[in-house]
């Protein structure tokens, strides 16, 4: 008989709104979004009450009151998702030390092997579910599975405060059974490309060859025809490397000073610099984003040859991005981050062939 691995992946129910509706409840059964303004910005959360009304997260805070009149907007407070994320975290380490967080509100736990001696995923999952309700008050769904991908669609199926549970030998059949727009890896743009060819599940999916999957999607080719037969060989990582850091501001009136814009830039470097301290990192590459008053999206680079982590260079080099071209129209939103961290494997081993070369250099 085969050994599966045994795979939960947690999902908090509307984490940020859920926190603003538990800490406040003049907010609780309401239509609320964490995030913007009536006028402004961009939805970080919505609530289930608001999501009746088409309210969803990165969705322009216009277009959502213009969905939900009565929508409440509740500022962001990521200090206290950070906390009780915190608390969840530490009850998913009671039952294993395979913890690979994707997120403030969810992750994947590998139980295959777990503290408290139970066979059964399914009953960890709940175990876990009704814990994190006793300990923090907020409800969370669970996928169960034998590998992270599937895990991760399952957790969706019951939602809100369900969990799903996909044996050995129903694999195949849910799979096949599976809309494509469910596969975790398919957006919106693949989805409707699938849809061209005749690709509408998981079983139209599995009768193509990987020789064709591969000419129409590339290197995701491969991945989608592994996925579909269940073949997702993904460990959970408990210790996942940061690849990169940033911070963002979107702001109440369109910007077209370029003054005005390295005001802001001067705040979010700062920002960045903050947790980059706390992270106790550095990085090489500087991404400067930039939304328009139209909603289009630019973004610009520049690696440097060393690493960096004070808003003085990190300004240094957004300011040089942000003079690369002439602003096309107003702005609504900048962004800076930083990537190519001290933390990339691939950058620790360019660092210390540096090192060698120069050791050999005076060596000689």
């Amino acid at each position: 008989m085969e050994n599966h691995r045994k795979i939960i992946h947690i999902d908090m129910d509307a984490f940020y709104a859920s926190v603003e509706q538990l800490d406040n409840p003049e907010l609780r059964g309401k239509a609320i979004a964490v995030g913007g303004s009536s006028q402004r910005g961009v939805v970080s959360a919505a609530s289930y009450e608001a999501r009746k009304f088409g309210v969803r997260s990165a969705m322009s805070s216009v277009i959502a009151k213009k969905n939900c009149p009565h929508l409440i907007f509740v500022k962001a407070r990521f200090d206290r998702y950070r906390e009780i994320s915190q608390r969840i975290r530490e009850i998913f380490l009671e039952y294993t030390d395979l913890v690979e967080p994707l997120s403030l509100d969810e992750a994947y736990l590998d139980v295959t092997q777990n503290k408290k001696g139970n066979p059964s995923a399914t009953l960890v999952a709940r175990e876990i579910r009704d814990k994190i309700k006793d300990k923090t008050g907020l409800n969370a769904s669970a996928g169960i599975s034998i590998n992270k991908f599937i895990a991760k669609i399952a957790s969706d199926y019951n939602k809100p405060n369900g969990q799903k549970t996909v044996n050995p030998e129903d694999v195949e059949e849910f799979l096949e059974n599976l809309d494509i727009r469910k596969f975790h890896g398919v957006g919106k743009v693949t989805a409707d490309k699938m849809y061209r060819l005749g690709i509408f599940t998981g079983k139209d999916l599995k009768q193509k060859s990987a020789e064709y999957l591969s000419e129409h999607f590339g290197k995701s080719g491969n991945y989608y025809h592994n996925v579909v037969r269940g073949i997702h060989l993904s460990e959970v990582k408990p210790n996942r490397i940061r690849k990169s850091l940033g911070a963002e501001r979107t702001f109440s009136e369109n910007i077209s000073s370029e003054i005005f814009m390295l005001e802001r830039l001067e705040n979010i470097a700062e920002e960045i610099e903050r947790r980059l301290q706390k992270s106790k990192v550095a990085g090489k590459t500087v991404t400067l984003k930039i939304k328009y008053s139209d909603f289009s999206l630019q973004t610009r680079s520049k690696t440097i040859s060393y690493f960096i982590s004070s808003k003085e260079l990190i300004l240094e080099q957004a300011k040089m991005l942000l003079y690369q071209e002439k602003m096309k129209n107003s702005v609504r939103l900048l962004g800076i981050s930083l990537s190519n961290l001290n933390t990339d494997k691939t950058e620790l081993k360019k660092e210390a062939k540096k090192k060698i070369e120069v050791q050999l250099r005076f060596e000689f």
